[in-house]
């Protein structure tokens, strides 16, 4: 009832507007003709007196108007604010079963909540506006001559037809464009926070090529935005200058109608002081801000995400039994780019839960692509990968890491103490696993050093060894049933190596290594050579009867260590 109210003081108001545009014009006509040009000239300006009264009564016309928009306004706001924090409400809880964090919340409750209040406020001025002043105006043509119309409406019909017929793609295409302008955001902010990791595990090709996807996408956005820009700009051309164009090419053939010199003068009058602007404001208000109002009411009003069961356990990663199997590649096809010669080709490999596997090969042959693929971290040109019997394609990237760890060659400390380093993939890990951690990796020299677990540490002050060391430290503490070791071990000395692997072998899961030397690929309990046309697979005592590029690689570690 309290909506019905204001839009009935609303009409009236708007009524008292139509009567102010039907009184400008005709009172500019009344004034010459029954005044000025037949030489009554305070008869002229009594009608040019009215005129000005007329105007001056927009003034508590304009503030009626603006006193009721509110009551419209604030409601909805109101409506959009409980629905945006429902909304984030929901999304936050659920990323405790999995789901993802909605980065569109802050912008959701602010920015696009105002955007739907303002352009509402916008759309209901201007529609109001234009339907009210163009009554008047319509009325005030008819009352001076019939002529007058067939002059100005065929214009205007046809220009509101067409800016009419654009506004659904123009819809479309301010959608478009918020998507993109938002991924783009996005892309940056991803960017930005994983900056290091993205360079310590050399993915930094694979990120420009979806950030320039992200960016070609906002442009081509924006491009359509624009062409649908151009065709609102020939609408209102069309519907408001049109008419003034025709008024006055026909104003010899109404002269000899019998109209007179005043009413073609209060013609112009309506269509340039009243139409026009309306229009104008109305096309302009529809084609910008009611296409953003569809766009956000469109976002703000989608179902709500179920409400989580109140008692429900985050699923934690998928266990496997000793038997099972860990890491499956199946028929894998990857290369460094298109057109490039595949570095993997034809691949098949299966690790079972539980196995500690070596990969050797000489230098770019394609043993971190491998790594990087089974981590699911680059996509293969061809293949399955499976780990613990779910599809990697098909995993989303917080199961993907309760799965599996990936310590690349360069290792990645943070400024902060070397305990909150440590448990960088286990933020919950109390003092015994650390401890624990500690003992089983031999780090007390590097405590003793740094100062202690509690201790800041500088990471431009720790050697490439040192920095290796945290890193496997916090693979040891990881909770992820599947490591991989991208020549993870290469800063260190043998001793230290040795400590480290077998540490990481006893730990329960499955540890994939790239070997920097013999005598850690003795360790593994099968070993990968690939050759680059094919790939070996089997023990040591195997391999060195089977593969001769194996041969060599004992033989040229053998002669190093010698």
């Amino acid at each position: 009832m309290r909506r019905k109210g204001v839009l009935v003081k609303l009409a009236a108001w708007s009524a008292a507007e139509s009567a102010q545009t039907f009184l400008g014009g005709f009172c500019v006509a009344r004034s010459l003709d029954d005044g000025f040009l037949r030489g009554a000239t305070s008869i002229g300006l009594l009608w040019l007196a009215g005129a000005a009264v007329a105007i001056l009564f927009g003034a508590p016309v304009v503030r009626g108007v603006f006193a009721q928009l509110p009551q419209l306004t604030e409601p909805l706001r109101d409506q959009l604010v409980r629905g945006s924090v429902v909304r984030a409400l929901r999304t936050a809880t659920a990323t405790a079963t999995g789901g993802g964090v909605d980065a569109t919340a802050v912008s959701r409750l602010t920015s696009q909540t105002e955007i739907a209040r303002d352009s509402f406020a916008g759309l209901v001025l201007a529609t109001r506006s234009f339907v009210f002043v163009g009554v008047g105006a319509l009325v005030g043509l008819l009352s001076l001559a019939p002529q007058f119309l067939l002059v100005v409406l065929p214009p205007l019909v046809l220009g509101l037809a067409l800016f009419t017929a654009s506004l659904r793609p123009m819809a479309r295409a301010q959608h478009r464009y918020l998507d993109a302008d938002e991924a783009v955001g996005r892309r940056a902010e991803l960017t930005r926070t994983a900056l290091r990791d993205t360079v310590a595990c050399g993915a930094q090709e694979a990120t420009a090529e979806q950030n320039r996807r992200a960016v070609d996408e906002a442009a081509a956005a924006q491009r359509a935005l624009a062409r649908w820009a151009s065709v609102r700009t020939f609408a209102v051309a069309t519907a408001g200058q049109l008419p003034v164009l025709l008024l006055l090419a026909a104003a010899p053939w109404l002269l000899r109608q019998g109209v007179t010199a005043g009413a073609v003068v209060g013609a112009l009058t309506y269509v340039l002081q009243s139409l026009l602007p309306a229009l104008h404001t109305l096309m302009t208000v529809l084609g910008a801000a009611g296409a953003r109002l569809f766009v956000v009411l469109d976002r703000l009003t989608q179902p709500l995400p179920p409400a989580p069961p109140p008692a429900a356990a985050p699923p934690g990663p998928r266990r496997t039994g000793p038997t099972d199997t860990a890491l499956e590649l199946r028929h894998i096809r990857a290369a460094y780019g298109p057109g490039a010669r595949p570095v993997l080709d034809a691949l098949e490999l299966t690790v079972e839960q539980g196995e500690h596997i070596a990969v050797v090969g000489p230098s770019g042959i394609g043993k971190s692509t491998l790594l990087h693929v089974a981590a699911g971290m680059l996509t293969p040109d061809r293949g399955d990968v499976r780990l613990f019997g779910r599809a990697v394609a098909a995993c989303p990237p917080s199961e993907l890491t309760a799965l599996r760890v990936l310590i690349p060659q360069e290792a990645y400390v943070f400024t902060g103490t070397l305990r909150d380093n440590l448990r960088y993939l286990r933020p919950g890990a109390d003092r015994s696993a650390v401890d624990r951690t500690v003992d089983a990796l031999a780090l007390e020299p590097l405590v003793d050093r740094v100062g202690g677990l509690d201790r800041t540490l500088a990471p431009d002050a720790l050697s490439l060894g040192e920095r290796q060391l945290i890193a496997l430290g916090r693979a040891h503490l990881a909770p992820a049933p599947l490591l991989l070791l991208d020549e993870a071990t290469c800063h260190l000395d043998p001793v230290a190596e040795a400590t480290a692997e077998l540490a990481l072998s006893a730990r329960p899961g499955t540890l994939v290594v790239v070997a920097h030397r013999l005598s850690s690929a003795l360790r593994a309990d099968r070993i990968l050579v690939l050759d680059g046309t094919r790939a070996h697979y089997g023990t040591h005592d195997e391999l060195l009867a089977r593969s001769a590029l194996y041969r060599d690689l004992v033989g040229h570690w053998s002669q190093v260590q010698g």
